[in-house]
C-alpha cells in the first residue's frame, strides 16, 4: 500500500488525491499499469504533466481493453494535451467494437498536428479585426469568450492558455489599460436578473430538448453503459423498430395516490418525449397484487390527463408475464439466477451471509422454479435470485417471490411474480423505451438495470436519474398518510391539506401552475425542497388571469342603508376580470340591506385603519356610493350586530381612504379555509420532531365557516370552478357542495394584505 501511495505521488498526484485512488480498487490498478508501461518507454522518471495525463485517462476510460494501447500514445508523446485526450477517448467511445484504424484515430485526435505561435497570432488579429467596433464600444465589458471561441474554431488543436494570452494581449494594446467605468459591473437590462414566467416555461422547454444523454442509437456513450459484443446489432434492431423516435414511460405502482413529486416525473417522462417529438406510455407496475386496487389504477390515469398528458399508450407490466418468466428460465440456463431457500429475515441488514444455493445446479434451479410456477412452495418458502451485486453493495436481488394472492387482471394463473429489480429493466427493453428516467434513489439499481438486460442480450435502454421534489410541511409517504386518515386528522387521500395531487385539485390548484412549478423547479440531479408558498406563486399567477371575480363575506356584518327606500334595487355590472372588462361581466343586486366583513368596521380609530369608523366613511366597491356611520346597533353582550349608515353617490362625495366588498341578497355557503398541516417544516426529523409526525400536526390548520355569504353570480358554479373573491382570495368549489348549500375551499390568499385596500 505505501510503495503504490509513493509510486502514485511520485507522477504528481498530492498524498489526498492518492489515497482516494487507493480506494478504488479498479482504478489502482489500471493506475499501476499505465505508469510501469510509460515507465518503459519513457524512463523512471514521469514528469507531471504526464503522469496527469495517465491519471485522467485511467479514470475516465471505460472499456479497459484500450488501456495499454492509450498509454502507448502518451508514452511515445503522440497524446500530449488533455483535449487530444478528450477526443481519442470519445473515438473509442464511438467506435466500442470496431478494429482502430490508426490513421482514422490519429486524424481524430490531432496526432503530429503542430500549431505555431504564427498560427494562433493571425487567428486573434483576424478575430479582434472583426469585432473591433463592438470592442471599442463595449471595451472590457465585451465578451472575451466569443474571441476565444472564434479563435480556436480554426485551431482545434492549439493551446487553449498560448490562445487566452494572445488574445489578452491584442485585447490590451487595442485598448490600453482598465479604466475605472471598464472595472465598474455590466449594467441590468431593463428587467434586471430576473424571470417573467414565459422566460421560465422557454427555458424549460429548451433544457427538456437540449437534454439529451446521447443521440438515439448511441446508448454505449452513457455513463456506467455496459458494451457487449451484441450490444450494437441490438441497438440498431431497436432504431429499425422505434425509426429514432424518443420513447419515455411513466410507470408508477397502482398501489396508492400520485403525490407532488410525481407531478415533477408526470412532467419530466411526458415533457421530455413531446420536447423531442417522441411517445410516452403509461405502464402500471402491477407486480404486487397484494397492494394494488382499481381505484388507484383509474386515479392515476385522472391525474396524468388533469395534469394535460395523454399516454401514447397504456400499459401494464402484467402484460408482459409469461415473457418475464420465460427471461427468467432463460437468465437461470445461463447460470445467472438461482432458486434460494433462505428466508425474508435471513436476507434483511446491511450484510447478510452468501446464500448456501448460490451455486446449486442450474437444473436443479430449473425444476424447482418450475415447481414454484406451479405453487408446489409456500409463500417466503423459495424465491429466485440473480447473481449479482448492486451498487448500495445488495448481493442478489430477488427476481421471483410467490403471492397466492389473486391478481386483478391475471386472476390466479399465477402465483408467482416479478420484483421491481428484475421487471423494470425488462419491460423497458420490451417496450422499446429510449430512455428510462428515474429519480435519485433508483442509482443504486442502475449496475443491475444495465447487467439484467445484457445478461439476457436483449437491447438495453439508458436509465438517468434526476433529484426528486419534496415539500416542506407536508408528508407524501402512503403509510404515513393512511395513519393520518386512520385517526381523523385528514378526511382522505384528497383532504385539501395534504399533496397528492387529488387533494390539490379538491382544494383548486389548476394543472396549468402545476405544471409551470415543475418547469421553475427544473430538473437537477439534487434532491430538491421547496417551501409551500412557491407553489402557491404558480398558482397566484395563474388564477389572476383565469379565476372571474365575485365578492363574499366570510364574517357577515348587517349594513341597513336608510336613505335607500325599502323596495329599492339597482342591478349592479361587476366585472368579472377588473384588469380587462372586455372578458365579460356579471350582475348583483344593490338594495337596502347590504352585508360588509366585520373586519371592515371599527368602532375606535386606530392609526392607518382606512376603512369604515364613526368618524370615516368608505367606499363600495363596483356600486359607485360611499357609506358613512349614522348608528351602531349592539347585542345584550355589548357585540355589534347592525350598522345604520347613509349613502351618498361618489361622484358627489368626497373620496374615501378605501374601497370595500359587499354583498346584498346573497346565497348562504360553507367555506373551509386551510393551513400547513404540520406546525414544523420538516415533520419526518426525528431531530426536530422527536415524537415523530404524528405529534406535530397543526390542529388550527383548518377552520370552517358555516354561515358565510357571497353573491348570487357563483350559483350555477361546477365542482372545481374556480373564483376570486375580491380582498379575500382566490376559491374552488367543493364536492361536498349541494343544492342548498355551496361549499369552497380557499385555494391561497392573495398577494395583498386587504386590510390596506
Amino acid at each position: 500500500m505505501a510503495e503504490t501511495l509513493t509510486l502514485f505521488t511520485s507522477i504528481g498526484l498530492s498524498e489526498q488525491k492518492a489515497k482516494e485512488t487507493l480506494k478504488n480498487e479498479s482504478l489502482s490498478s489500471a493506475l499501476r499499469g499505465a505508469i510501469s508501461q510509460a515507465q518503459s518507454i519513457m524512463g523512471p522518471n514521469l514528469d507531471k504533466a504526464t503522469g496527469t495525463l495517465l491519471y485522467s485517462m485511467t479514470s475516465r476510460l471505460k472499456d479497459v481493453r484500450h488501456l495499454t494501447f492509450l498509454t502507448e500514445y502518451i508514452g511515445h508523446r503522440k497524446i500530449t494535451t488533455d483535449l487530444q485526450l478528450s477526443a481519442a477517448l470519445e473515438f473509442l467511445k464511438n467506435h466500442p467494437n470496431d478494429l482502430i484504424v490508426q490513421p482514422e484515430f490519429d486524424a481524430a485526435c490531432g496526432v503530429g498536428v503542430v500549431v505555431t505561435p504564427e498560427q494562433i497570432e493571425e487567428s486573434v488579429e483576424a478575430v479582434v479585426k472583426k469585432y473591433e467596433n463592438q470592442l471599442l464600444k463595449e471595451r472590457y465589458h465585451f465578451n472575451m469568450g466569443l474571441l476565444m471561441g472564434e479563435a480556436r474554431a480554426g485551431l482545434k488543436w492549439a493551446d487553449g492558455k498560448s490562445i487566452k494570452n494572445e488574445v489578452d494581449m491584442q485585447v490590451l494594446h487595442l485598448l490600453g489599460s482598465k479604466t475605472e467605468a471598464d472595472l465598474e459591473k455590466k449594467p441590468k437590462g431593463k428587467h434586471g436578473n430576473s424571470l417573467t414566467r414565459g422566460d421560465c416555461d422557454g427555458l424549460c422547454c429548451a433544457f427538456l430538448v437540449i437534454f439529451l444523454f446521447c443521440s438515439l442509437g448511441e446508448n454505449y456513450k452513457t455513463e456506467g453503459y455496459v458494451v457487449t459484443p451484441n450490444t450494437m446489432d441490438l441497438l440498431n434492431k431497436h432504431l429499425e423498430i422505434t425509426g429514432g423516435q424518443v420513447r419515455t414511460r411513466f410507470p408508477p405502482e397502482p398501489n396508492g395516490i400520485l403525490h407532488i413529486g410525481h407531478a415533477k416525473a408526470i412532467n419530466f417522462n411526458f415533457g421530455y418525449a413531446k420536447a423531442n417529438d417522441g411517445i410516452c406510455f403509461l405502464r402500471y407496475d402491477d407486480t404486487n397484487p397484494e397492494k394494488e386496487e382499481e381505484k388507484y389504477f383509474t386515479g392515476i390515469r385522472d391525474m396524468v390527463e388533469w395534469l394535460g398528458y395523454k399516454p401514447y399508450k397504456v400499459t401494464y407490466a402484467s402484460d408482459n408475464f409469461q415473457e418475464l418468466y420465460d427471461l427468467a428460465v432463460e437468465l437461470i440456463r445461463r447460470g445467472h439466477a438461482y432458486v434460494c431457500h433462505q428466508r425474508v429475515e435471513e436476507l434483511k441488514g446491511h450484510n447478510p451471509p452468501p446464500s448456501p444455493w448460490r451455486d446449486r445446479p442450474v437444473e436443479e434451479s430449473l425444476i424447482l422454479f418450475e415447481r414454484m410456477r406451479k405453487g408446489m412452495f409456500s409463500e417466503a418458502e423459495v424465491t429466485l435470485r440473480m447473481k449479482m451485486v448492486m451498487e448500495d453493495g445488495k448481493q442478489d436481488p430477488v427476481a421471483y417471490r410467490i403471492k397466492y394472492t389473486p391478481h386483478h387482471r391475471t386472476g390466479d394463473t399465477w402465483c408467482i411474480y416479478p420484483t421491481y429489480d428484475y421487471t423494470h429493466c425488462l419491460c423497458d427493453s420490451i417496450e422499446n423505451i429510449t430512455h428510462s428516467l428515474c429519480t435519485k434513489e433508483f442509482q443504486a439499481r442502475r449496475s443491475s438495470y444495465y447487467w439484467l438486460c445484457n445478461a439476457l442480450d436483449v437491447y438495453c435502454p439508458v436509465q438517468w436519474e434526476y433529484g426528486r421534489l419534496n415539500l416542506t410541511y407536508t408528508v407524501v409517504s402512503k403509510r404515513k398518510i393512511i395513519k393520518l386518515v386512520e385517526m381523523g386528522a385528514v378526511r382522505d387521500w384528497d383532504d385539501p391539506r395534504l399533496f397528492t395531487l387529488t387533494a390539490l385539485r379538491r382544494r383548486g390548484f389548476p394543472p396549468e401552475a402545476i405544471n409551470n412549478f415543475c418547469a421553475r423547479v427544473g430538473v437537477t440531479v439534487a434532491q430538491t425542497t421547496i417551501e409551500p408558498h412557491l407553489l402557491e406563486a404558480c398558482v397566484r399567477d395563474v388564477l389572476n388571469d383565469t379565476a372571474p371575480r365575485a365578492m363574499a363575506v366570510l364574517e357577515p356584518l348587517k349594513v341597513t342603508i336608510t336613505n335607500l327606500p325599502q323596495d329599492a334595487q339597482i342591478q349592479v355590472q361587476v366585472p368579472d376580470f377588473p384588469a380587462n372588462e372586455e372578458r365579460g361581466s356579471h350582475k348583483v343586486p344593490f338594495t337596502r340591506t347590504i352585508y360588509i366583513e366585520r373586519s371592515d368596521f371599527r368602532e375606535v380609530m386606530e392609526k392607518g385603519y382606512k376603512r369604515l369608523t364613526p368618524d370615516q366613511p368608505v367606499g363600495l366597491r363596483h356600486a359607485g356610493y360611499v357609506i358613512s356611520l349614522q348608528k351602531s346597533i349592539k347585542d345584550n353582550s355589548g357585540k355589534v350586530v347592525e350598522l345604520e349608515v347613509t349613502c351618498t353617490k361618489t361622484d358627489s362625495a368626497e373620496k374615501p381612504k378605501a374601497f370595500i366588498h359587499w354583498v346584498s341578497q346573497p346565497l348562504k355557503c360553507e367555506v373551509r379555509l386551510y393551513e400547513n398541516l404540520f406546525k414544523h417544516s420538516y415533520p419526518e426529523d426525528s431531530q426536530v420532531v422527536p415524537e415523530g409526525f404524528l405529534s406535530d400536526i397543526n390542529h388550527d390548520s383548518l377552520q370552517v365557516i358555516e354561515n358565510a355569504l357571497v353573491d348570487y353570480s357563483v350559483s350555477g358554479a361546477k365542482v372545481f370552478d374556480k373564483f376570486q373573491f375580491e380582498r379575500v382570495g382566490y376559491f374552488s368549489l367543493d364536492p361536498d357542495s349541494t343544492k342548498e348549500k355551496l361549499v369552497f375551499n380557499r385555494t391561497v390568499t392573495l398577494k395583498e394584505d386587504p386590510g390596506k385596500i
